[in-house]
Formats: C-alpha cells, structure tokens, sequence
C-alpha cells in the first residue's frame, strides 16, 4: 500500500494550526477595549481582523511545495472518507488533477479539518503523538 510522502512534521503543524483555528468563534465585541486579564483572554478564541492563527495556517499551507500541497489534499479526503488508505495513489492523482493556487483557502474553507488531518494519518497507522510539539 502506498502512503503519504509528506513530512509528518510540517502535517502536524498545520493540523495543530488548524485545530486552533477550528476552536475560535465569531467576534462578540469588535472593540475589545478591557483588560484582557481581567477577562481570562477569552478574546483569543475570537477572530479579529488579521488574526495571527489564521495567518499562521495559511502561511504553513502556502509554504508547501506543489507536490506537499497535492498530499495534504489527499490526506485530508482520506480522513474524511472520501477515499481508503488503499486508494492513496487515486487519492493522489486526483488531487494533483484539481490541484489550484487556493490550496490554502481551499483547506481553510473546510470544518474540522484537523479532525480530517488526524483521520488520515491513523488511516495509514502514523500519528503526531511521537513529533515534538515544542518545535512547532
């Protein structure tokens, strides 16, 4: 069976990033003026305009090279289940087929993609319990 040939460090940094992403809700107070303290820094979980997670997420997405790209889109409908770990080379080809400049937005646009991420990888019996996260 063929797998995934991208780094698993830089997928589970972007499934880390999108987990974080995932987590955060609408803006309840566009003018956050108190003290973020005070306030237990709820504000963090809210998408502000130029929000550094989201920027973080894209940038590691956009960051990867055309054929990175192709296998996170891959892995991901993996872990969605689209397709079996058996049909990678499918999977693959299809995603090298609609392959596009938006990969990030593409990614972005999807609920839970982390779930998605993490679904793949243990469709192919991989994990991120063993990458050290401090380097992420």
């Amino acid at each position: 069976m063929a797998t995934p040939s991208i780094d698993r460090t830089k997928v589970c940094y972007i499934m880390l990033r999108a987990r974080e992403f995932d987590a955060q809700e609408g803006v309840v107070e566009p003018d956050y003026g108190s003290n973020a303290t005070d306030d237990g820094v709820v504000q963090v979980l809210e998408v502000y305009e130029d929000d550094p997670t989201f920027e973080e997420l894209r940038d590691a997405i956009d960051g990867l090279n055309w054929d990175e790209q192709c296998a996170l889109v891959a892995l991901t409908w993996v872990g969605r289940g689209d397709h079996d770990a058996e049909d990678w080379d499918d999977a693959l080809a299809l995603a090298e087929q609609q392959h596009t400049e938006h990969t990030a937005a593409y990614l972005i646009g999807i609920p839970l993609l982390s779930d998605y991420i993490e679904g793949g990888l243990a469709a192919f019996g991989m994990s991120c319990e063993d990458v050290e996260l401090d380097r992420l």
